[in-house]
C-alpha cells in the first residue's frame, strides 16, 4: 500500500518550476518510491546497475539522448559527472520543467556537483524516513524507515543489513576508511551518546583514534543524514551560553538497534529512553520543516547556570517554540519550570511553550501545565508549533 508522503506537494511545486528536481536523503528512505508514484509516466534508470553505469561513463551524450523524458535517474551520486551533460540538455530547452528527476543518497558530494553544474536549473529537496504524521506506526523503537514499518517483525535483520550496506557503500564512497569494524563500533558509541552535548574526546578515547578522525567520521554520519547535530540557540538573552551541539540520530529506530533495544518493553526500562525520545521529537520537527520546503532549523538552549531547554524552534520572524521533551506519560507542573524561567528572558519574542510527552491524543491533549505552558502528546505536537501564545500570557507567572 502506498503511503502519502508529506513532501509530495513541494515535489510537485518544484517540478512545475524547475527543469530538474533532485531528491536527497538517507539510503532506503523512500526517494525512488516517491518519484515513481508521483511521476508514473517518467522513464526510470537505476545508476547502480553496472551495465548502466558503464554505458553512461563510456558515452554519456548518447545515453541521455536515448532516454525518454521525463526521466528518473536514481542514485545520481554514483555518476556525478553526468550532471554536466544534463545541464547541457536542459539549456537546449530551458522552458521545459519537470523533465529530469534525480535522487541521491550522499548529500554533500552530490551538492558539490549541483552547485557547479545545476545552479538555477535544479530544485533540491530532502526526504527523510516516515514521520509520525505520515504513518501511525512510526515510533521511537521502530523509527520511520518504510521497510521497518512494513515488516516490524524483521526489523532487527533489516537494520543489520542496512548498517552493512551503509558501511560498504556510502561510507567507503565518501572516505577511504579501511577499518570498518572500528567505524561500526563508533556507530554504537555515538548511539550511546544520544541527547548529550558533543564531546569528540569522549568519543575518541574508547576507540583509540584521534579527535580529527572522530570529526571526519561525524561529518560522514551527518553527510549521509544518519545523525542530527542540534546547535545551541544563538541569541544571548543576557546569559553565558554553552557552544557545543547536541547529538541525535535522525532515525530513532536505528539508534535503538545499535543500543540493542528491540521492543517497547525494553525501551521503557532503558536508561536511554529520555535521550531517545528527545531525539525522536527533534527529528519529527526537522522532517516537518523539510517536508514543507523549509530549511532545517532546530536548536537547544543551555546556559552556564544549568538552565536547559531541550528544543528551541523558530517558527517565523520573532516567534519561538520552546519544547521540553519528556518520555513520561504523566506530566507534572515541575516539568514546565525551565520553560517558564526562559520565557521571561525572551520578551522580544512571541513564545509557545510546550511539554511534549509520550501520551496519546486521548490524554488531555493541549492541557495547561502552567500558565502559558501546554502539555502535548507526541502524536499531535507538530500542529502546535505554529500557534504562538500571546505576550500577556507568556509573561504570566
Amino acid at each position: 500500500m502506498f503511503i502519502h508522503r508529506a513532501l509530495t506537494d513541494e515535489l510537485l511545486k518544484a517540478a512545475r518550476s524547475f527543469a530538474a528536481v533532485i531528491v536527497t536523503g538517507p539510503r532506503r528512505s523512500g526517494k525512488t518510491t516517491l518519484l515513481r508514484r508521483v511521476f508514473p509516466k517518467a522513464s526510470y534508470h537505476l545508476l547502480e546497475d553496472p551495465d548502466t553505469v558503464a554505458r553512461l561513463r563510456a558515452d554519456p551524450r548518447s545515453f541521455l539522448e536515448e532516454v525518454r523524458l521525463p526521466v528518473i535517474l536514481d542514485e545520481i551520486q554514483n555518476v556525478p559527472e553526468i550532471l554536466n551533460y544534463v545541464r547541457a540538455r536542459i539549456d537546449q530547452a530551458p522552458r521545459k520543467t519537470g523533465q529530469w528527476l534525480l535522487t541521491g543518497s550522499q548529500e554533500a558530494p552530490l551538492m558539490e556537483g549541483v552547485t557547479e553544474s545545476m545552479a538555477g536549473r535544479a530544485a533540491v529537496l530532502q526526504l527523510l524516513p516516515f514521520s509520525s504524521v505520515e504513518h501511525p506506526k512510526v515510533s521511537v523503537v521502530r523509527g520511520g524507515f518504510p521497510e521497518v514499518i512494513a515488516r516490524p517483525s524483521a526489523a532487527s535483520l533489516w537494520f543489520r543489513s542496512y548498517i552493512q550496506t551503509y558501511l560498504e557503500r556510502d561510507v567507503r564512497a565518501i572516505s577511504d576508511i579501511r577499518d570498518l569494524a572500528t567505524f561500526r563500533r563508533f556507530l554504537s558509541l555515538v548511539a550511546s551518546r544520544c541527547g548529550q552535548m558533543l564531546n569528540k574526546t569522549d568519543l575518541a578515547a574508547p576507540l583509540g583514534v584521534s579527535v580529527p578522525t572522530i570529526s571526519q567520521w561525524l561529518s560522514i554520519l551527518e553527510t549521509t543524514a544518519q545523525i542530527l547535530l542540534v546547535p545551541p540557540f544563538y541569541e544571548n538573552f543576557g546569559k553565558r551560553l554553552v557552544k557545543s551541539p547536541k547529538l541525535h540520530f535522525v532515525d530513532s529506530g536505528l539508534a535503538c538497534h545499535l543500543l540493542n533495544i528491540n521492543s517497547e518493553r525494553e525501551l521503557s526500562r532503558s536508561p536511554f529512553l529520555g535521550p531517545l525520545f528527545e531525539g525522536f521529537v527533534a527529528s519529527e520537527i526537522v522532517k516537518h520543516q523539510l517536508n514543507q520546503g523549509r530549511r532545517k532549523e532546530v536548536y537547544y538552549f543551555r546556559d552556564h547556570q544549568g538552565l536547559e531547554i531541550d528544543l528551541v524552534v523558530p517558527t517565523s520572524d520573532r516567534v519561538l517554540t520552546l519544547i521540553e521533551a519528556k518520555a513520561s506519560r504523566t506530566v507534572t507542573p515541575a516539568m514546565a519550570d525551565p520553560l517558564v524561567r526562559l520565557r521571561h528572558a525572551v520578551s522580544r519574542y512571541d513564545v509557545t511553550s510546550l511539554v511534549v510527552h509520550r501520551g496519546t491524543s486521548g490524554d488531555a491533549a493541549l492541557a495547561a501545565v502552567r500558565p502559558g505552558v501546554k502539555a502535548v502528546p507526541v502524536d499531535r505536537f507538530l500542529s502546535a508549533l505554529a500557534t504562538p501564545v500571546r505576550r500577556r500570557a507568556h509573561r504570566a507567572r
